[in-house]
């Protein structure tokens, strides 16, 4: 009968990750490319890699992004990183919500936000693209804006007419000097989303 046991072990066992509730997506948004690597718009690509960092993980070149899985607490996260540019963000992330069978509120987008102070956190369960153009594409082809959204600040300490070159440009000798610990709070924010749920989630990182 062991033989028996261990069959509805392994069913069991099989089952659990494809729970819908227990799997998020968290699509960290930039720019694929060596030249875009330390820009302030790949905010979102450096944060994912800290987490893969922290955690031992490898992305995986796979459709539409790199990807890689990370397993907490009986909880699934698909981390993904888009490699259609920011402009298209939306493809990725459609196509990754489906396929994995996602609900629309285990998703977390990652990016970034001029209109916040450099290193804080600003996570919100829906909102406008902002201006921001991977928003932007992820609203269209989602055709919502009630998605949950991390908004990492990056200021906007630029001259006018220069937004394009701030936002694309690198980070300077100061933020790179404090970057590593608010990459920190930020990967704890995308596991407390993920185990704690938005609602905890932004009363305890929102700010910081």
């Amino acid at each position: 009968m062991k033989w028996l046991t261990n069959l509805f072990t392994a069913k069991k066992e099989a089952k659990e990750p494809t729970d819908p509730m227990k799997k998020f997506l968290i699509a960290g948004l930039g720019n694929i490319g060596a030249d875009y690597v330390n820009t302030r718009h790949n905010i979102g690509f450096k944060v994912l890699d800290k987490l893969a960092q922290q955690e031992g993980l490898d992305f995986a070149t796979a459709k539409l992004g790199a990807v890689a899985e990370y397993k907490i607490k009986g909880r699934t996260l698909i981390l993904l990183k888009p490699n259609t540019y920011m402009n298209l963000s939306g493809k990725a992330v459609k196509y990754w919500l489906e396929k994995e069978n996602i609900p629309i509120e285990n998703l977390l987008v990652v990016t970034d936000d001029l209109n916040i102070a450099f290193g804080s956190i600003r996570i919100k369960a829906k909102g406008s693209d902002g201006g921001h153009n991977g928003l932007k594409s992820i609203q269209q082809l989602l055709n919502t804006n009630q998605y949950p959204r991390f908004r990492f600040g990056i200021s906007d300490e630029f001259k006018k007419g220069k937004q394009v070159d701030y936002v694309l440009g690198e980070w300077d000798e100061e933020e790179k000097t404090k970057l590593p610990e608010r990459l920190e709070t930020a990967t704890e924010a995308i596991k407390s989303f993920a185990l704690a749920g938005l609602a905890n989630t932004m009363n305890s990182f929102n700010g910081k």
